[in-house]
Protein backbone atom coordinates (compact mmCIF):
# COMPACT_ATOMS: atom_id res chain seq x y z
CA UNK A 1 0.00 0.00 0.00
CA UNK A 2 1.88 3.33 -1.33
CA UNK A 3 1.41 7.02 0.57
CA UNK A 4 -1.75 8.10 -1.22
CA UNK A 5 -4.02 5.32 -0.73
CA UNK A 6 -3.43 5.65 3.19
CA UNK A 7 -4.16 8.86 3.18
CA UNK A 8 -7.19 7.59 1.21
CA UNK A 9 -8.19 5.84 3.68
CA UNK A 10 -7.03 7.79 6.85
CA UNK A 11 -10.06 10.81 4.80
CA UNK A 12 -12.32 8.35 4.28
CA UNK A 13 -12.19 6.52 8.07
CA UNK A 14 -11.84 9.94 10.20
CA UNK A 15 -14.61 11.30 11.43
CA UNK A 16 -15.70 14.71 9.86
CA UNK A 17 -15.33 16.84 12.61
CA UNK A 18 -12.31 15.44 13.92
CA UNK A 19 -9.55 17.64 14.32
CA UNK A 20 -7.17 14.88 12.64
CA UNK A 21 -9.49 14.94 9.79
CA UNK A 22 -9.59 18.67 9.73
CA UNK A 23 -5.49 18.59 9.98
CA UNK A 24 -5.55 16.18 6.49
CA UNK A 25 -8.13 18.44 4.78
CA UNK A 26 -5.24 20.95 5.26
CA UNK A 27 -2.53 19.02 3.72
CA UNK A 28 -3.88 17.20 0.40
CA UNK A 29 -2.35 19.37 -1.99
CA UNK A 30 0.99 19.16 -0.32
CA UNK A 31 2.57 15.81 -1.55
CA UNK A 32 5.64 16.05 0.26
CA UNK A 33 4.33 16.51 3.83
CA UNK A 34 1.63 13.57 2.88
CA UNK A 35 4.37 11.07 1.67
CA UNK A 36 6.26 11.67 5.05
CA UNK A 37 2.73 11.10 7.01
CA UNK A 38 1.85 8.05 5.30
CA UNK A 39 5.54 6.55 3.84
CA UNK A 40 4.66 3.51 6.23
CA UNK A 41 3.32 2.62 10.06
CA UNK A 42 5.57 3.66 12.72
CA UNK A 43 7.83 0.92 13.94
CA UNK A 44 9.63 0.29 17.31
CA UNK A 45 12.71 1.83 17.31
CA UNK A 46 15.87 2.56 20.25
CA UNK A 47 12.71 2.72 22.97
CA UNK A 48 9.51 1.75 21.34
CA UNK A 49 7.57 4.63 19.42
CA UNK A 50 8.37 8.28 18.79
CA UNK A 51 7.35 10.84 16.54
CA UNK A 52 5.91 14.02 15.65
CA UNK A 53 2.19 14.75 17.15
CA UNK A 54 0.01 14.77 13.99
CA UNK A 55 -2.22 12.94 11.38
CA UNK A 56 -1.23 10.39 9.78
CA UNK A 57 0.92 6.70 10.14
CA UNK A 58 4.26 8.17 11.08
CA UNK A 59 2.71 10.55 13.30
CA UNK A 60 1.80 10.35 17.26
CA UNK A 61 -2.25 10.58 17.40
CA UNK A 62 -4.86 8.48 18.75
CA UNK A 63 -4.82 6.15 16.32
CA UNK A 64 -1.40 5.05 16.13
CA UNK A 65 -1.11 5.02 20.21
CA UNK A 66 -4.71 2.80 19.50
CA UNK A 67 -2.79 0.58 17.40
CA UNK A 68 0.33 -0.27 19.29
CA UNK A 69 -1.83 -0.37 22.66
CA UNK A 70 -3.82 -2.96 20.51
CA UNK A 71 -0.81 -5.02 19.41
CA UNK A 72 0.97 -5.27 22.80
CA UNK A 73 -2.44 -6.34 24.49
CA UNK A 74 -2.61 -9.04 21.75
CA UNK A 75 1.17 -9.85 22.69
CA UNK A 76 0.23 -10.41 26.40
CA UNK A 77 -2.74 -12.07 26.10
CA UNK A 78 -1.28 -14.69 23.77
CA UNK A 79 2.69 -14.64 24.47
CA UNK A 80 2.41 -14.05 28.36
CA UNK A 81 -1.77 -15.40 29.32
CA UNK A 82 -1.17 -16.12 33.39
CA UNK A 83 0.60 -13.26 33.01
CA UNK A 84 -2.02 -10.56 32.79
CA UNK A 85 -3.87 -10.19 35.93
CA UNK A 86 -0.43 -8.46 36.92
CA UNK A 87 -1.27 -5.80 34.79
CA UNK A 88 0.56 -2.57 33.15
CA UNK A 89 2.08 0.23 35.08
CA UNK A 90 1.45 3.43 32.61
CA UNK A 91 2.63 6.79 33.03
CA UNK A 92 3.42 9.95 31.29
CA UNK A 93 5.47 13.29 31.26
CA UNK A 94 3.96 16.77 30.49
CA UNK A 95 3.95 16.79 26.60
CA UNK A 96 0.83 17.59 24.46
CA UNK A 97 -1.62 14.81 24.23
CA UNK A 98 0.63 12.60 26.92
CA UNK A 99 -2.35 12.73 29.64
CA UNK A 100 -5.21 11.81 27.17
CA UNK A 101 -2.47 9.37 25.49
CA UNK A 102 -1.92 7.43 28.65
CA UNK A 103 -6.12 7.42 29.40
CA UNK A 104 -6.10 5.95 25.85
CA UNK A 105 -3.38 3.19 26.71
CA UNK A 106 -5.33 2.45 30.08
CA UNK A 107 -8.49 2.30 28.31
CA UNK A 108 -7.80 -0.65 25.75
CA UNK A 109 -5.88 -2.91 28.06
CA UNK A 110 -8.62 -2.45 30.82
CA UNK A 111 -11.16 -3.58 27.81
CA UNK A 112 -8.77 -6.59 27.03
CA UNK A 113 -9.11 -8.03 31.08
CA UNK A 114 -6.13 -6.78 31.78
CA UNK A 115 -5.73 -4.29 35.11
CA UNK A 116 -4.02 -1.13 33.98
CA UNK A 117 -2.00 1.38 37.22
CA UNK A 118 -1.98 4.62 36.22
CA UNK A 119 -0.49 7.73 38.37
CA UNK A 120 -3.18 10.98 39.14
CA UNK A 121 -0.26 12.88 37.19
CA UNK A 122 2.76 13.22 35.53
CA UNK A 123 5.69 10.73 37.14
CA UNK A 124 9.16 10.29 35.99
CA UNK A 125 10.21 7.41 33.41
CA UNK A 126 12.46 5.57 36.25
CA UNK A 127 9.94 5.57 38.78
CA UNK A 128 7.91 3.70 36.37
CA UNK A 129 10.89 1.41 35.20
CA UNK A 130 11.27 0.89 39.39
CA UNK A 131 7.55 0.23 39.80
CA UNK A 132 7.33 -2.60 37.59
CA UNK A 133 9.17 -5.23 39.57
CA UNK A 134 8.05 -3.71 42.97
CA UNK A 135 4.17 -4.02 42.25
CA UNK A 136 4.97 -7.03 39.65
CA UNK A 137 3.60 -6.07 36.64
CA UNK A 138 4.10 -8.16 33.21
CA UNK A 139 5.15 -4.75 31.61
CA UNK A 140 5.14 -0.88 31.80
CA UNK A 141 3.90 1.68 28.87
CA UNK A 142 5.38 5.54 29.20
CA UNK A 143 4.08 8.60 26.80
CA UNK A 144 6.72 10.29 26.37
CA UNK A 145 8.97 11.73 23.87
CA UNK A 146 11.86 12.00 26.49
CA UNK A 147 14.01 14.45 25.16
CA UNK A 148 12.66 16.01 21.61
CA UNK A 149 11.25 19.54 21.22
CA UNK A 150 7.65 20.25 21.88
CA UNK A 151 6.04 18.85 18.82
CA UNK A 152 7.03 15.33 19.16
CA UNK A 153 5.46 12.42 22.07
CA UNK A 154 6.13 8.74 22.33
CA UNK A 155 5.43 5.68 23.65
CA UNK A 156 8.11 3.71 25.46
CA UNK A 157 7.66 0.26 26.68
CA UNK A 158 8.66 -2.23 29.70
CA UNK A 159 8.77 -5.99 30.19
CA UNK A 160 8.69 -7.49 33.52
CA UNK A 161 12.31 -7.60 34.57
CA UNK A 162 11.61 -3.44 34.69
CA UNK A 163 13.81 -2.98 31.41
CA UNK A 164 12.62 -1.78 28.19
CA UNK A 165 11.63 -4.31 25.82
CA UNK A 166 14.33 -6.54 24.46
CA UNK A 167 14.64 -6.76 20.78
CA UNK A 168 12.89 -10.14 20.79
CA UNK A 169 10.11 -8.90 22.88
CA UNK A 170 10.33 -5.89 20.65
CA UNK A 171 9.73 -7.86 17.27
CA UNK A 172 6.92 -10.29 19.03
CA UNK A 173 4.94 -6.60 20.15
CA UNK A 174 5.74 -5.21 16.56
CA UNK A 175 4.18 -8.58 14.90
CA UNK A 176 0.64 -7.93 16.63
CA UNK A 177 0.97 -4.17 16.41
CA UNK A 178 1.02 -4.59 12.40
CA UNK A 179 -1.66 -6.77 11.89
CA UNK A 180 -4.00 -4.54 14.16
CA UNK A 181 -6.30 -2.01 12.51
CA UNK A 182 -6.47 1.51 12.53
CA UNK A 183 -10.18 1.56 12.58
CA UNK A 184 -11.25 -1.89 12.53
CA UNK A 185 -14.74 -1.62 14.86
CA UNK A 186 -14.10 -5.31 15.56
CA UNK A 187 -11.17 -3.99 17.42
CA UNK A 188 -11.00 -2.49 21.28
CA UNK A 189 -7.90 -0.07 20.37
CA UNK A 190 -9.74 1.25 17.34
CA UNK A 191 -13.64 1.39 18.71
CA UNK A 192 -11.20 3.18 21.75
CA UNK A 193 -9.42 5.67 19.53
CA UNK A 194 -12.39 6.55 17.83
CA UNK A 195 -14.30 7.56 21.10
CA UNK A 196 -14.51 12.07 21.52
CA UNK A 197 -12.80 12.72 24.12
CA UNK A 198 -15.79 12.60 26.61
CA UNK A 199 -16.69 9.28 25.77
CA UNK A 200 -13.05 8.36 26.28
CA UNK A 201 -12.89 9.81 29.92
CA UNK A 202 -16.45 8.48 30.80
CA UNK A 203 -14.66 4.99 29.93
CA UNK A 204 -12.12 5.40 31.68
CA UNK A 205 -14.03 6.12 35.07
CA UNK A 206 -16.34 3.23 34.01
CA UNK A 207 -13.39 0.94 34.21
CA UNK A 208 -11.86 2.60 37.67
CA UNK A 209 -15.02 1.84 38.84
CA UNK A 210 -14.91 -2.04 37.88
CA UNK A 211 -11.25 -1.83 39.49
CA UNK A 212 -9.55 -2.69 35.96
CA UNK A 213 -8.08 0.93 36.00
CA UNK A 214 -6.21 1.64 39.05
CA UNK A 215 -4.96 5.28 40.43
CA UNK A 216 -1.60 4.78 42.55
CA UNK A 217 -1.16 6.48 45.46
CA UNK A 218 1.64 8.49 47.19
CA UNK A 219 2.84 5.70 48.89
CA UNK A 220 4.25 4.54 45.30
CA UNK A 221 5.90 7.56 44.97
CA UNK A 222 7.53 6.97 48.20
CA UNK A 223 8.69 3.42 47.91
CA UNK A 224 10.83 5.03 44.71
CA UNK A 225 12.69 7.89 46.64
CA UNK A 226 13.55 5.58 49.19
CA UNK A 227 15.10 3.21 46.42
CA UNK A 228 17.16 6.32 45.09
CA UNK A 229 17.96 7.60 48.82
CA UNK A 230 19.32 4.09 49.68
CA UNK A 231 22.28 5.11 47.14
CA UNK A 232 23.91 7.16 49.47
CA UNK A 233 27.61 6.50 49.61
CA UNK A 234 28.38 9.11 52.09
CA UNK A 235 25.82 10.67 54.84
CA UNK A 236 25.97 13.11 57.78
CA UNK A 237 29.18 15.12 58.94
CA UNK A 238 31.21 13.34 56.15
CA UNK A 239 29.14 16.22 53.67
CA UNK A 240 28.94 19.64 53.57
CA UNK A 241 25.02 20.25 53.25
CA UNK A 242 25.64 23.80 52.28
CA UNK A 243 26.96 23.48 48.96
CA UNK A 244 25.54 26.03 47.32
CA UNK A 245 23.49 24.52 43.68
CA UNK A 246 20.74 25.26 41.03
CA UNK A 247 18.00 22.62 39.82
CA UNK A 248 16.13 22.67 37.06
CA UNK A 249 13.30 20.06 35.73
CA UNK A 250 13.05 21.82 32.36
CA UNK A 251 9.22 22.37 33.13
CA UNK A 252 8.95 18.72 33.03
CA UNK A 253 8.50 15.51 35.68
CA UNK A 254 11.43 16.17 38.07
CA UNK A 255 10.42 19.05 39.84
CA UNK A 256 8.51 17.46 42.87
CA UNK A 257 10.57 13.71 43.34
CA UNK A 258 13.75 16.19 42.59
CA UNK A 259 13.00 18.73 45.49
CA UNK A 260 12.13 15.67 47.76
CA UNK A 261 15.14 14.11 47.06
CA UNK A 262 16.97 16.79 48.32
CA UNK A 263 14.69 17.83 51.51
CA UNK A 264 14.96 14.11 52.79
CA UNK A 265 18.89 14.46 52.27
CA UNK A 266 19.08 17.62 53.95
CA UNK A 267 20.79 19.78 51.46
CA UNK A 268 20.21 23.05 52.58
CA UNK A 269 21.71 26.00 49.82
CA UNK A 270 19.82 25.37 46.41
CA UNK A 271 17.17 26.79 44.38
CA UNK A 272 15.17 25.81 41.68
CA UNK A 273 14.72 27.86 38.31
CA UNK A 274 11.69 29.24 38.99
CA UNK A 275 10.44 30.02 35.57
CA UNK A 276 11.21 26.16 34.94
CA UNK A 277 9.75 24.89 38.12
CA UNK A 278 6.40 23.63 36.79
CA UNK A 279 5.32 21.31 33.71
CA UNK A 280 5.21 22.82 30.13
CA UNK A 281 4.29 20.99 27.61
CA UNK A 282 5.38 24.05 25.14
CA UNK A 283 8.72 24.31 27.01
CA UNK A 284 8.89 28.25 26.58
CA UNK A 285 11.83 29.24 28.56
CA UNK A 286 14.19 26.20 26.63
CA UNK A 287 12.64 25.39 23.38
CA UNK A 288 14.61 22.52 23.11
CA UNK A 289 14.99 20.53 26.58
CA UNK A 290 17.67 18.27 26.12
CA UNK A 291 20.08 18.85 29.50
CA UNK A 292 22.63 17.96 27.04
CA UNK A 293 22.35 21.05 25.31
CA UNK A 294 24.48 23.71 27.00
CA UNK A 295 21.66 26.08 26.32
CA UNK A 296 19.09 24.61 28.37
CA UNK A 297 21.12 26.02 30.96
CA UNK A 298 21.04 29.33 30.19
CA UNK A 299 18.51 30.49 33.15
CA UNK A 300 20.38 28.37 35.70
CA UNK A 301 23.12 30.35 34.69
CA UNK A 302 21.51 33.40 35.34
CA UNK A 303 20.79 32.29 38.45
CA UNK A 304 23.40 30.34 39.68
CA UNK A 305 25.81 33.86 38.84
CA UNK A 306 23.13 35.49 41.27
CA UNK A 307 23.46 33.12 43.88
CA UNK A 308 26.89 31.80 43.92
CA UNK A 309 26.08 28.40 42.96
CA UNK A 310 29.37 25.90 42.23
CA UNK A 311 26.92 23.54 40.44
CA UNK A 312 24.11 23.43 38.07
CA UNK A 313 22.07 20.19 37.11
CA UNK A 314 19.37 19.87 35.02
CA UNK A 315 16.71 16.74 34.12
CA UNK A 316 15.04 16.55 30.78
CA UNK A 317 11.07 16.54 30.86
CA UNK A 318 10.87 12.96 31.70
CA UNK A 319 13.88 12.88 33.88
CA UNK A 320 15.53 9.84 32.80
CA UNK A 321 18.57 12.07 31.45
CA UNK A 322 20.84 14.13 33.58
CA UNK A 323 23.55 16.70 33.07
CA UNK A 324 25.63 19.34 34.77
CA UNK A 325 27.64 22.38 34.40
CA UNK A 326 30.23 23.10 37.19
CA UNK A 327 32.21 26.20 38.06
CA UNK A 328 35.73 26.14 37.06
CA UNK A 329 38.85 27.63 38.49
CA UNK A 330 38.08 30.82 36.25
CA UNK A 331 34.64 31.52 38.07
CA UNK A 332 32.89 30.40 34.76
CA UNK A 333 30.18 27.34 34.43
CA UNK A 334 31.43 25.01 32.17
CA UNK A 335 29.23 22.33 30.69
CA UNK A 336 30.08 18.67 31.39
CA UNK A 337 29.60 16.31 28.26
CA UNK A 338 28.03 12.70 29.85
CA UNK A 339 31.31 11.15 29.21
CA UNK A 340 32.77 13.81 32.30
CA UNK A 341 29.85 13.61 34.45
CA UNK A 342 30.35 9.84 34.17
CA UNK A 343 34.10 10.18 34.95
CA UNK A 344 32.65 11.83 38.16
CA UNK A 345 29.90 9.28 39.57
CA UNK A 346 32.04 5.94 38.61
CA UNK A 347 35.06 7.75 40.62
CA UNK A 348 32.59 8.75 43.93
CA UNK A 349 31.02 5.05 43.40
CA UNK A 350 34.40 2.94 42.98
CA UNK A 351 36.35 5.13 45.92
CA UNK A 352 33.63 5.38 48.13
CA UNK A 353 32.66 1.78 48.11
CA UNK A 354 36.64 0.98 48.37
CA UNK A 355 36.89 3.69 51.44
CA UNK A 356 33.61 1.82 53.44
CA UNK A 357 34.99 -1.83 52.67
CA UNK A 358 31.69 -2.76 50.90
CA UNK A 359 33.21 -2.48 46.98
CA UNK A 360 32.58 -6.60 45.85
CA UNK A 361 35.09 -9.24 44.92
CA UNK A 362 33.47 -9.53 41.34
CA UNK A 363 32.15 -5.97 40.77
CA UNK A 364 30.69 -4.82 37.18
CA UNK A 365 29.67 -1.57 35.72
CA UNK A 366 28.23 -1.30 32.05
CA UNK A 367 28.87 1.37 29.33
CA UNK A 368 27.52 1.57 26.03
CA UNK A 369 30.29 0.85 22.64
CA UNK A 370 30.43 4.26 22.15
CA UNK A 371 31.36 6.12 25.40
CA UNK A 372 34.45 7.13 26.45
CA UNK A 373 37.43 4.29 27.27
CA UNK A 374 38.59 6.34 30.14
CA UNK A 375 35.61 5.15 32.65
CA UNK A 376 37.08 1.19 31.92
CA UNK A 377 40.28 2.35 32.92
CA UNK A 378 39.01 3.58 36.10
CA UNK A 379 37.30 0.37 37.18
CA UNK A 380 39.93 -1.46 36.72
CA UNK A 381 42.04 0.15 38.76
CA UNK A 382 39.29 -0.80 41.51
CA UNK A 383 39.31 -4.06 40.30
CA UNK A 384 36.16 -3.83 38.79
CA UNK A 385 35.34 -4.81 35.40
CA UNK A 386 33.96 -2.81 33.03
CA UNK A 387 31.14 -4.50 30.31
CA UNK A 388 30.13 -3.30 27.02
CA UNK A 389 26.40 -2.99 25.18
CA UNK A 390 24.85 -1.41 22.03
CA UNK A 391 23.87 2.05 23.20
CA UNK A 392 20.19 2.37 24.82
CA UNK A 393 19.30 1.71 28.54
CA UNK A 394 17.14 -1.31 27.53
CA UNK A 395 20.66 -2.83 26.46
CA UNK A 396 22.84 -1.76 29.42
CA UNK A 397 20.50 -2.57 31.85
CA UNK A 398 19.63 -5.51 29.85
CA UNK A 399 22.99 -6.82 31.34
CA UNK A 400 22.02 -6.61 34.49
CA UNK A 401 20.42 -10.20 35.04
CA UNK A 402 22.73 -11.97 32.52
CA UNK A 403 25.95 -10.68 35.09
CA UNK A 404 24.26 -11.22 37.88
CA UNK A 405 23.97 -14.74 36.85
CA UNK A 406 27.74 -14.72 36.09
CA UNK A 407 28.57 -13.77 39.87
CA UNK A 408 29.05 -10.37 39.37
CA UNK A 409 27.50 -7.49 41.34
CA UNK A 410 26.28 -4.62 39.07
CA UNK A 411 27.76 -0.78 40.48
CA UNK A 412 26.35 1.14 37.62
CA UNK A 413 25.82 1.73 34.18
CA UNK A 414 26.14 4.76 31.85
CA UNK A 415 26.74 5.95 28.39
CA UNK A 416 27.78 9.27 26.95
CA UNK A 417 24.45 10.70 25.90
CA UNK A 418 23.68 12.21 29.88
CA UNK A 419 22.53 8.62 31.12
CA UNK A 420 23.14 6.87 34.60
CA UNK A 421 21.95 4.00 36.20
CA UNK A 422 23.31 3.29 39.92
CA UNK A 423 20.16 1.18 41.41
CA UNK A 424 20.07 -2.44 39.58
CA UNK A 425 16.34 -2.35 41.23
CA UNK A 426 15.91 1.24 38.89
CA UNK A 427 17.05 -0.21 35.04
CA UNK A 428 16.70 2.72 33.49
CA UNK A 429 18.92 5.65 33.31
CA UNK A 430 17.95 7.71 36.09
CA UNK A 431 17.75 11.67 36.23
CA UNK A 432 16.72 11.56 40.14
CA UNK A 433 19.24 9.17 41.58
CA UNK A 434 22.10 10.34 39.28
CA UNK A 435 21.13 13.78 40.80
CA UNK A 436 21.43 13.08 44.29
CA UNK A 437 24.61 11.89 43.89
CA UNK A 438 25.85 14.22 42.11
CA UNK A 439 25.07 17.10 44.89
CA UNK A 440 26.48 14.04 47.17
CA UNK A 441 29.68 14.16 45.95
CA UNK A 442 30.20 18.08 45.36
CA UNK A 443 29.14 18.19 49.35
CA UNK A 444 31.26 15.58 50.18
CA UNK A 445 34.55 17.17 48.36
CA UNK A 446 33.88 19.86 49.70
CA UNK A 447 34.42 18.87 52.95
CA UNK A 448 37.56 18.02 51.19
CA UNK A 449 38.37 21.41 49.84
CA UNK A 450 37.76 20.73 46.45
CA UNK A 451 35.61 21.42 43.94
CA UNK A 452 34.09 19.28 41.03
CA UNK A 453 36.52 20.95 38.58
CA UNK A 454 39.30 20.50 40.24
CA UNK A 455 38.08 16.12 41.18
CA UNK A 456 37.80 16.11 37.18
CA UNK A 457 41.39 17.64 36.19
CA UNK A 458 42.43 15.24 38.70
CA UNK A 459 40.70 12.49 37.52
CA UNK A 460 42.66 13.55 34.36
CA UNK A 461 45.88 13.52 35.60
CA UNK A 462 45.20 10.22 37.04
CA UNK A 463 43.93 7.96 34.61
CA UNK A 464 44.97 9.66 31.33
CA UNK A 465 44.34 13.36 29.63
CA UNK A 466 41.18 12.52 27.07
CA UNK A 467 39.46 14.44 24.94
CA UNK A 468 35.90 13.75 24.31
CA UNK A 469 33.11 14.99 21.65
CA UNK A 470 30.03 14.04 20.60
CA UNK A 471 28.52 15.89 17.71
CA UNK A 472 25.93 15.09 15.02
CA UNK A 473 24.23 16.16 12.16
CA UNK A 474 20.48 16.48 12.33
CA UNK A 475 18.84 15.15 8.82
CA UNK A 476 15.15 15.49 8.58
CA UNK A 477 12.23 13.58 6.65
CA UNK A 478 12.69 10.85 4.26
CA UNK A 479 15.34 12.53 2.42
CA UNK A 480 17.49 13.05 5.47
CA UNK A 481 16.69 9.63 6.36
CA UNK A 482 17.69 8.42 2.94
CA UNK A 483 21.14 10.54 3.35
CA UNK A 484 21.68 9.19 6.59
CA UNK A 485 21.68 5.58 4.59
CA UNK A 486 24.33 6.73 2.10
CA UNK A 487 26.79 8.30 4.59
CA UNK A 488 27.03 4.23 6.05
CA UNK A 489 27.00 2.89 3.14
CA UNK A 490 29.61 5.30 1.85
CA UNK A 491 31.53 4.49 5.00
CA UNK A 492 31.59 0.58 4.49
CA UNK A 493 32.30 1.02 0.86
CA UNK A 494 35.11 3.48 1.12
CA UNK A 495 36.35 2.95 4.57
CA UNK A 496 38.89 5.86 6.57
CA UNK A 497 42.52 4.33 6.59
CA UNK A 498 43.78 7.88 7.79
CA UNK A 499 42.83 10.90 9.12
CA UNK A 500 44.40 13.70 10.37
CA UNK A 501 47.94 12.00 9.88
CA UNK A 502 46.99 9.23 12.00
CA UNK A 503 46.55 5.86 10.74
CA UNK A 504 43.47 3.13 11.19
CA UNK A 505 45.00 0.17 12.50
CA UNK A 506 41.52 -1.45 13.58
CA UNK A 507 37.77 -1.12 12.45
CA UNK A 508 34.94 -2.37 14.46
CA UNK A 509 31.55 -3.50 12.42
CA UNK A 510 28.51 -3.87 14.59
CA UNK A 511 26.21 -4.49 11.35
CA UNK A 512 26.14 -8.41 12.00
CA UNK A 513 27.27 -8.38 15.72
CA UNK A 514 30.63 -8.58 17.33
CA UNK A 515 31.79 -10.73 20.10
CA UNK A 516 28.87 -10.81 23.04
CA UNK A 517 27.48 -7.62 21.33
CA UNK A 518 24.34 -8.03 18.96
CA UNK A 519 24.17 -7.05 15.71
CA UNK A 520 23.67 -2.96 15.31
CA UNK A 521 24.20 -0.34 12.67
CA UNK A 522 27.65 1.28 13.99
CA UNK A 523 30.99 1.42 12.59
CA UNK A 524 34.24 2.30 15.38
CA UNK A 525 37.84 3.27 14.26
CA UNK A 526 40.67 2.91 16.82
CA UNK A 527 43.74 5.34 15.17
CA UNK A 528 47.32 4.81 15.87
CA UNK A 529 47.68 8.02 18.29
CA UNK A 530 45.31 6.64 20.94
CA UNK A 531 42.05 7.94 19.37
CA UNK A 532 38.75 6.54 19.09
CA UNK A 533 35.38 7.42 16.97
CA UNK A 534 31.90 5.61 15.66
CA UNK A 535 29.41 6.61 13.55
CA UNK A 536 25.71 5.72 13.95
CA UNK A 537 22.31 6.48 13.10
CA UNK A 538 20.32 7.54 16.08
CA UNK A 539 17.17 4.90 16.42
CA UNK A 540 15.35 7.58 17.74
CA UNK A 541 16.01 11.05 16.01
CA UNK A 542 16.77 11.60 12.46
CA UNK A 543 20.73 12.26 13.33
CA UNK A 544 23.66 10.42 12.36
CA UNK A 545 25.80 10.33 15.45
CA UNK A 546 29.37 10.52 15.59
CA UNK A 547 31.76 9.95 19.06
CA UNK A 548 35.08 10.71 19.11
CA UNK A 549 38.02 10.40 21.90
CA UNK A 550 41.46 10.54 22.00
CA UNK A 551 44.38 10.51 24.78
CA UNK A 552 47.42 12.11 24.99
CA UNK A 553 50.52 13.43 27.25
CA UNK A 554 48.34 17.16 28.14
CA UNK A 555 44.77 18.07 28.11
CA UNK A 556 45.63 20.75 25.63
CA UNK A 557 46.82 18.20 23.03
CA UNK A 558 44.11 15.90 23.66
CA UNK A 559 41.70 18.56 22.58
CA UNK A 560 43.71 19.40 19.47
CA UNK A 561 43.78 16.19 18.36
CA UNK A 562 40.41 15.12 18.59
CA UNK A 563 39.39 18.12 17.24
CA UNK A 564 41.61 17.46 14.39
CA UNK A 565 40.20 14.32 13.52
CA UNK A 566 36.59 15.71 14.26
CA UNK A 567 36.73 17.99 11.30
CA UNK A 568 38.81 15.39 9.14
CA UNK A 569 35.93 13.12 9.73
CA UNK A 570 32.97 14.97 9.42
CA UNK A 571 34.87 16.69 5.95
CA UNK A 572 34.54 13.79 4.36
CA UNK A 573 31.18 12.73 5.60
CA UNK A 574 29.46 16.05 4.39
CA UNK A 575 30.66 15.48 1.06
CA UNK A 576 28.00 12.32 0.76
CA UNK A 577 25.19 13.89 -0.90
Amino acid sequence: MDYQERNRIWLESLPEGDSLHEELLTLQDNEKELQERFVADMVFGTAGLRGKIGAGTMRMNYYTVGRATEGIAQFILEKAPGEKDKGVIIAHDPRHFSHEFSELTAVILAEHGIPAFVFPDLRPTPELAFLIRKIGTVSGINITASHNPKDYNGYKVYWTDGCQVSAEIADGMTEKIAAAHYFSDEEAGSRTAALSPEARKARFEALKEEGLIRVLGTEYDRMYLDEVESLAIHKGDELDLDVPFIYTPLNGAGSIPFRTMLTDRGFRNWQIVPEQEMPDPDFTTVGYPNPEDPKAFRLAEELGRQTGAELLMATDPDSDRFAIEILSEDGNYVPLNGNQTGYLLVNYILEGRKDAGTLPERGAMVESIVTSPMSAIMAEAYGVKMFEALTGFKNLCGRIPELTERGYTCLFAYEESVGYAASTNIRDKDGISAGMLVAEAAAYYRTKGQTLWQVLMGLYEKYGYFAEDEPNLVLEGLSGAARIRRMMEAIRKDPFTEVAGAKVVSITDYLHGHEDIPASNVLRFELDNHTRFSVRPSGTEPKIKFYFYTCQDSRENALAVNKAVKEAVLSKIQEIE
